[in-house]
């Protein structure tokens, strides 16, 4: 039976002895009736198109359609080469500049994969691709990392939402930096709990984030919250690998999160009308766009 709630989750977890992405992999055989390896295939192929995007992305010199963004993965990438750092270590520059190479694929309307929108699907390819560099972890752990993710994603759809005109960027790149948390501690080997708690810490951390994109664009400040929600994934699955837990549990957290972004006036998410995107140099950046 398909889990409907982070308890019933880790509830079914204990009771069968297994891991998030052993019960999410369960749960696909079950509901598409493919198979195990069909469902691997699937997995591999979301994370080429990833990782591919990454790649693409990291060489890119081009401005986005709107003009608002582009190139700056690839200056990033450089000037860590370069040994041109200032406050964060070179690894985590790098997977900053992954997550904005992902962006700008998107937003110059390349092929990515929305995990769990078109505007946040920078950070979960961007912790994977990290991660693997960093440990050498081979297809199988990628896609533990992959299955737990969707396992969160699931549960922040089945019980809010995952969409910024919803909910806000809390839910659109907080649910990205979620799953991304919980994929991280999943692939270092941590419980089903931790899991959890990492993806509890990602939402509480940027809780209340308004959806404000620049003349209605998926590129400001769309891009760098991608690169935001990248260091808080890493940062959160590290808290819970030390074995710190969140004292809301992820469900509640969820919860709170829906209904702060039902709170939220429809001008902060996602109709550029409020927040940044009223500011007067956006709005006549708005006007040079669209006119």
């Amino acid at each position: 039976m398909a889990f409907q709630s982070g308890n019933d989750l880790l509830k079914q977890c204990v009771e069968e002895e297994k891991q998030i992405w052993q019960v999410m992999l369960e749960q696909e055989v079950e509901q598409s009736g493919k198979s195990t390896e069909a469902i691997e295939d699937k997995l591999d192929e979301v994370l080429e198109v990833m990782f591919k995007a990454i790649d693409t992305g990291s060489m890119n010199d081009k401005r986005s359609l709107g003009g608002l963004i582009g190139g700056e993965a690839k200056r990033m990438l450089e000037a860590i080469e370069n040994g041109q750092l200032n406050y964060l270590p070179a690894n985590s520059l790098k997977a900053v500049a992954y997550s904005m190479a992902v962006m700008e694929v998107n937003s110059l309307m390349g092929i990515i994969v929305a995990a769990p929108t078109a505007g946040s699907c920078g950070v979960l390819p961007a912790v994977l691709k990290y991660a693997q560099e960093q440990f050498n972890y081979d297809k199988q752990t990628l896609r533990i990392g992959v299955l737990t993710a969707s396992a969160v994603g699931y549960l922040v759809t089945t019980n809010a939402t995952v969409s910024g005109a919803e909910g806000g960027c809390q839910a659109e790149i907080g649910s990205a930096t979620a799953m991304a948390a919980a994929a991280l501690v999943a692939m270092r080997g941590g419980s089903a709990s931790s899991c959890l708690d990492a993806a509890a810490f990602s939402f509480k951390n940027i809780m209340g984030l308004v959806c404000d994109p620049i003349a209605g664009l998926v590129e400001s400040p769309c891009t760098k919250r991608n690169a935001l929600g990248t260091l808080n994934a890493m940062l959160s699955a590290d808290m819970a690998l030390l074995g710190m837990i969140s004292i809301i549990p992820f469900d509640e957290v969820v919860d709170a999160m829906y209904k702060v972004g039902r709170m939220m006036s429809s001008d902060l998410r996602e109709t550029a009308r409020g927040g940044i995107a009223a500011c007067p140099s956006a709005k006549a950046i708005e006007k040079r766009i669209f006119g």
